[in-house]
């Protein structure tokens, strides 16, 4: 399950240093935004969408479902994923701003065989030689002096803290699906109700209408267009039932269970309650999208990058250290007159690179006026999805109480044409049409509702799902430890 997000001002959060720093500062981008919302009713309160807005349909069947996306969907395990790489990026690249400690330990000892028979006459014996160690130093430490290696650190955090916006932009994505197949399913169930009711009913009536052939009363015409009535709405239950069991399947997928392990036991979409949602300014969108934090996230790694490519012209100073004892009896080692300590220092400036250099700068300018780029177009698309689902949501409402009117007006018409059959005061053709058209609404109504409920889900989900950018984390991203090196 993808880990929540702890407070995080993108802007600050992230570009806390100590040191000298070369810049640019960072600074939060411009994006144009409209005073309101012109598809929103006006309301007497802003009421954004609940963190778990799915509840607020009251099934717990929906509820059961998007628990088991969340636990074992497998788009949000690859983004968890994802954030623990970036976790550890993050250590990697901070790993350069404390010095490496190593340690050794040594010992030897010579003994010479090679002596010759004169040496040996002499009395020359075997030359031993012995020599123990131990030591502990660091090499090449680099001293951040003008803020190189922070702004690389910095930079990877950046790109863990995006990987979290990006994993609640999967997670918001695949409750927003899963709730949009689940009544994508009871939809059809609807349809399915309707198309079985009206089968009934047409058999019902071609039963009549053989008992009045039978009588002489009816025409073979009469029989054979009431057959044909039924034949056709027969065909139509196994398309249905195919869209239904499609949709149970794909909740299986989203689920991250096997399709035969998921039953849509809920019955029909008219029982469901429709959660209200109001959304406030434009301006508070833009704390409220998880994907727009992720651009600007990225914007911030950038900028870092920037200040990385700039550093990179100045010269560079290493440290190199080791200290320990050394001695030829083990029993002395430790004895400090048998000490030592070794300390050095390089400098090294860049004067000629072939552009290199300056190209990794351009690059760092170039990529950030990209990422600039993509957030602005975040943000309209967020402006875009808010303003369609707020259209979606009014219109299909409307359509919903309208086509509810005709699906009353074609069952009332419906009752007093089989009424009518059965007296003989009409024709077999007039009842078609009607039975026809009865069908037809309650299809055609079965379907608005559906659009309705997918326009609230898709508001929901354009309003950010509930996310605020101060949601808790349960794994921070690895922290940047400070320099051990003094800064300017």
């Amino acid at each position: 399950m993808i880990p929540p997000l702890r407070p995080a001002f993108i802007a600050t959060g992230l570009l806390v240093l100590t040191g000298c720093t070369l810049g640019p500062d960072y600074a939060a981008p411009n994006a144009p935004l409209p005073i309101g919302f012109s598809s929103a009713r006006p309301v007497a309160a802003t009421l954004w969408p609940d963190r778990a807005w799915w509840r607020g349909f009251g099934s717990p069947e929906l509820t059961a479902l998007i628990d088991l996306a969340m636990a074992y969907n497998n788009d949000i395990a690859a983004a968890a994923a994802r954030i623990q790489q970036a976790d550890a990026a993050v250590s990697v690249a901070a790993a350069p701003l404390l010095p490496g400690i190593n340690a050794s330990a040594s010992g030897q000892q010579t003994h010479n065989f090679g002596l010759t028979k004169a040496q040996r006459a002499a009395g020359v014996t075997a030359l031993d030689a012995r020599s123990f160690s131990a030591s502990a130093g660091f090499s090449s430490y680099e001293i951040d002096l003008w803020g190189r290696l922070r702004a690389n650190a910095q930079s990877a955090q950046a790109t863990a803290l995006a990987n979290r916006f990006d994993a609640e932009t999967v997670a918001l994505g695949v409750v927003a699906s899963v709730a949009n197949t689940w009544v994508q399913a009871l939809a059809t169930k609807d349809r399915l109700t309707y198309a079985q009711a009206n089968l009934r009913d047409a058999q019902q009536t071609l039963r009549a209408i053989n008992g009045r052939l039978a009588a002489g009363t009816a025409s073979a015409l009469d029989a054979a267009q009431q057959t044909t009535l039924v034949a056709q709405e027969q065909a139509n239950i196994p398309a249905l039932q195919s869209s239904l069991d499609q949709s149970v399947i794909a909740l299986g997928i989203l689920t991250g269970q096997t399709p035969e392990s998921i039953v849509v036991h809920e019955s029909t979409l008219t029982r469901l309650s429709l959660p209200p949602v109001a959304p406030g300014l434009p301006g508070e969108l833009l704390t409220r999208r998880p994907d727009i934090a992720a651009a600007e996230a990225n914007l911030v790694g950038a900028n870092a990058n920037i200040r990385a490519a700039r550093a990179a012209f100045f010269p560079t100073i290493t440290l190199t250290g080791d200290g320990g004892w050394q001695t030829a009896v083990l029993s002395t080692l430790t004895n400090p007159a048998n000490a030592f300590v070794s300390l050095a220092g390089g400098l090294t400036a860049p004067i000629f690179d072939n552009g290199q250099r300056a190209g990794t700068l351009e690059q760092a300018r170039g990529r950030e006026q990209e990422l600039l780029a993509n957030y602005r177009t975040a943000v309209l698309q967020a402006l875009t999805d808010v303003e369609n689902a707020l259209t979606a949501l009014r219109y299909a409402t409307e359509q919903e109480r309208l086509q509810s009117d005709a699906v009353a007006a074609a069952q009332r018409a419906a009752m007093i044409a089989r009424a009518q059959m059965q007296a003989g005061t009409i024709d077999v053709t007039t009842l078609l049409t009607i039975e026809t058209s009865l069908y037809n609404a309650q299809d055609s109504l079965a379907q608005v509702r559906l659009a309705r409920v997918q326009a609230l889900i898709a508001l929901y989900k354009a309003l950010g799902g509930g996310w605020t950018q101060d949601s808790p984390l349960a794994t921070p991203t690895a922290p940047i430890p400070s320099p051990l090196a003094g800064a300017l």
